[in-house]
C-alpha cells in the first residue's frame, strides 16, 4: 500500500539556476562581479527592462510559431534573464514567484492563469457539475 502514496512534491523549490542569477544579479549591482551587459541593463531603467522583457517574450513566440524548438529554449534563458533582472529591480525574488505558483497549484489544481473576473475556475466548474 506504501507504493501507491504520492511522493509530496516540495513546495517553493526555485530552480538553483534562478537562484544562481539573482545572486549574480545581485552581486553586478553592488559592484562585486563584473557583466557589462547586465551593468548597462540594470542602469537603463525600470521601461527599458520592461521592454526588454516584452522584446525575448516575443523571439520566444517568433521561433516557436516558426517551429525552431532550440531557437525558443535560447530565446527562452534570455527571457528568464531579462525578468529576473526586472524582478531584481521591483524587489521580488524567484521565490515569491514561486510562492504564488504554489499557491495557484493549491487553488486551481496547477499554476496556471488566474481566470479574470466573472469566470469559473475549474475547481468551480468541477463543483457545480457534481450537483
Amino acid at each position: 500500500m506504501a507504493q501507491s502514496k504520492k511522493k509530496k512534491a516540495v513546495k517553493n523549490a526555485v530552480p538553483n539556476q534562478i537562484t544562481e542569477l539573482e545572486n549574480a544579479i545581485a552581486e553586478v549591482r553592488s559592484s562585486r562581479k563584473v557583466s557589462p551587459r547586465t551593468i548597462r541593463l540594470i542602469t537603463s531603467g525600470l521601461p527599458r527592462m520592461a521592454q526588454k522583457v516584452a522584446e525575448e517574450a516575443t523571439e520566444v513566440v517568433i521561433e516557436a510559431v516558426r517551429g525552431r524548438r532550440t531557437a525558443v529554449i535560447n530565446e527562452s534563458v534570455d527571457l528568464i534573464y531579462n525578468l529576473t533582472i526586472l524582478w531584481s529591480e521591483l524587489g521580488i525574488s524567484a521565490s515569491e514567484v514561486w510562492a504564488e505558483m504554489d499557491r495557484r497549484q493549491t487553488l486551481l489544481g496547477m499554476a496556471e492563469k488566474l481566470p479574470k473576473d466573472g469566470e469559473e475556475t475549474a475547481v468551480e466548474q468541477n463543483h457545480s457539475f457534481q450537483r
